[in-house]
């Protein structure tokens, strides 16, 4: 098992851990949630032995193997494809000894070494990566593309492809399920659920901890508490805490303060002085429990637009796409007042292309699109979180936002309900992380007060407080809202109509997003089953086809061992000085022919090793 104990640790002067403790048993998955800033990343640096706790040791055991996911990594030229079984050290490791081998051959290197790529499940390889990278959104075509190539949320998913594809006994997972869309997600889910090791994954995803996790370790004030079961189970856990913890303060507070009257009437008089110095120190013994901070700190809404337009936007028989690429034709829709719209579908389907369309930011290539007078759009993409001006500061961007003009104090209040507080509106946006700079495009979007809100992916990095303050501030607002997101406790919270995005059109999806994720996960899990029964058979025909050939290689291998042994004990007689006092010239003859011929076969029986070999190999 994996065990932290009595961890002390400061960084920058502050104090993120204090004496926290914690244990995570062999084969559990545990879901690390907090607010951002706890240090739930810096409690994966200490599990991956690259920060050294002050105090406390950490305990792992060292035939564990670890893997775990990069939030960032250099553009590679590797393919998609071999980035991903990269993930797989011990594969390329087995790999480069076949190399080495064949270069020097050395044909029991060799022989040791296919024994090994097979043992690693080298034939199997590129049929697993691939799977891999299906499940996370990729297409066949995109195997072969440069990981450089890619833009930054996709080198993210090849990130975390080639870390599934890492064998390890303890997988750190920090929030996976960004810049995945719903279907991927949902895939995700399911590889992790079979997944046989022992699981860490910090996420601000309601649903995906539910469905992954077995127990839930929250990090606050320095601590680390651990929950069972999923976040729902948390959750109800964590209230019911909340409120004892309430009740005991309370409680507390009116004995701190008997004890305080107590103190202060008798300290001075010398038969109760002792009395009274010894409830003092019971004073001081006495945890004080902190009161409880349950609220959240974002109060910020979405002002309802002065006036809309009913129908707000339509969409006649439009194609939607790029120039000469429709990815959607013969659209017909209407978006009105109040609607609250989640949009579901594959990677690729077109959902992204359907909101660009919809904020006005890609033009129609045939049909007719109509917006309403009173239609303006606030559209949140993860783009216009790199736009921002990294120079700039939270307070600049609001002045300089779209909106009615605020004073500097309104405007300090306005970003306070947001999250940004005190300095910070004044920090460089360049030093934001990505969930504050989430947060600060959401806060700039609600100033317009648009009558129609498109979302594509807005909880990337929020942490679930700011989620749940979202999905309350989206509950209030009166516009429209279409939203994409792979979220499910903000889609259900949200909307009420669903969307299906799929085969070149869209269509209302009555069934609801149960139905959807059902549909979903069964489909993967059969493409899973099926997949791996056709690789059964291709791996059964493959043994059946090259069974010959690996009865003859045992055979040879066999005939080379025999030819070894018998060449060194003659080697060993040769030169041996004695030999030639007690044989005769004849013998001695015989014996460097008897070598000879040894040498001879033995070059032609490794040679025709290396044939079958190399046919076997073509074979796979």
């Amino acid at each position: 098992m994996l065990q932290l104990i009595d961890i002390t640790l400061k960084r920058g002067g502050k104090k993120v851990f204090d004496e926290a403790g914690l244990t995570v048993h062999a084969g559990h998955a545990a879901g690390v949630v907090g607010r951002n800033g706890v240090g739930k990343t810096t409690l994966f640096e200490l599990v991956r032995g690259r920060l050294l706790p002050e105090e406390g040791e950490v305990l792992c055991p060292r035939k564990w193997r670890l893997a775990w996911l990069d939030q960032a990594v250099q553009p590679s030229p590797r393919c998609a494809l071999d980035f991903t079984l990269d993930g797989d050290r011990t594969l390329r490791a087995v790999e480069a000894r076949i190399e080495t081998a064949e270069q020097a051959r050395d044909n029991e290197a060799l022989a040791l070494a296919h024994l090994e790529f097979e043992e690693a499940q080298g034939y199997d390889a590129e049929a697993r990566a691939g799977e891999i990278l299906h499940g996370l959104g990729f297409r066949g075509e995109d195997f072969g593309k440069p990981h450089g190539e890619f833009s930054g949320g996709w080198r993210i998913r090849l990130n975390l492809a080639r870390t599934l594809m890492s064998p390890s006994d303890l997988l750190l997972l920090d929030e996976p399920t960004n810049h995945l869309d719903l279907d991927a997600a949902l895939w995700l889910e399911t590889w992790l659920k079979r997944y046989p090791g022992t699981l860490l994954i910090i996420s601000h995803d309601r649903d995906f901890l539910d469905a992954v996790c077995d127990e839930i370790v929250h990090v606050a004030d320095g601590k680390t508490t651990t929950y069972s079961g999923g976040y729902s189970s948390f959750e109800r856990q964590r209230a019911e805490a909340l409120e004892r913890q309430a009740a005991q303060h309370a409680k507390q507070q009116l004995e701190i303060r008997h004890m305080q009257k107590f103190i202060d009437r008798f300290r001075a008089k010398a038969k109760k002085a002792r009395m009274a110095q010894s409830r003092l120190k019971a004073l001081a013994r006495m945890e004080l429990i902190a009161p409880v901070h349950a609220r959240s700190p974002y109060r910020f809404a979405f002002p309802n637009p002065k006036q809309v337009s009913n129908p707000t936007l339509s969409l006649d028989e439009a194609a939607l796409g790029y120039p000469g690429t429709a990815v959607l034709r013969n659209l017909t829709l209407r978006v009105y007042p109040g609607d609250r719209i989640g949009v579901l579908g594959v990677n690729g389907a077109g959902k992204t292309t359907l909101l660009k369309a919809l904020a006005d930011e890609i033009e129609p290539l045939a049909g007719a699109l109509t917006r309403g007078r009173h239609s303006g759009v606030g559209y949140f993409a993860q783009h216009q979180m790199e736009s921002l001006r990294g120079d700039g500061n939270a307070l600049a961007s609001l002045h300089a936002a779209p909106g009615e003009p605020l004073g500097e104090q309104q405007a300090r209040d306005y970003l306070g309900r947001w999250g940004f507080g005190g300095e910070m509106v004044e920090r460089p946006i360049s030093t934001f992380s990505g969930g504050e700079k989430a947060r600060l495009v959401l806060s700039l979007i609600a100033r317009t007060r648009p009558a129609l809100l498109l979302l594509d992916e807005p909880t990337n990095h929020l942490d679930i407080e700011m989620r749940e303050a979202l999905a309350l501030a989206l509950q209030d607002y009166d516009g429209a809202l279409v939203l994409v997101s792979h979220d499910r406790h903000l889609l259900r919270q949200c909307t009420d109509t669903l969307w299906l995005v799929a085969q070149g059109s869209f269509e209302p999806f009555p069934e609801g997003l149960d139905a959807y994720t059902e549909a979903r996960i069964g489909r993967q899990e059969r493409t899973v089953r099926h997949d791996r029964k056709n690789q059964r058979r291709r791996s059964a025909a493959q043994r059946e086809a090259i069974r010959p050939l690996t009865k003859k290689r045992a055979r040879l291998e066999r005939a080379i061992d025999a030819f070894t042994e018998e060449l060194d004990e003659l080697s060993t007689v040769l030169s041996n000085s004695a030999t030639y006092d007690h044989a005769s010239t004849e013998q001695i003859s015989e014996m460097l022919a008897r070598q000879g011929r040894l040498r001879k076969r033995l070059a032609q029986t490794e040679a025709e090793w290396l044939e079958v070999q190399e046919r076997i190999e073509d074979a796979g």
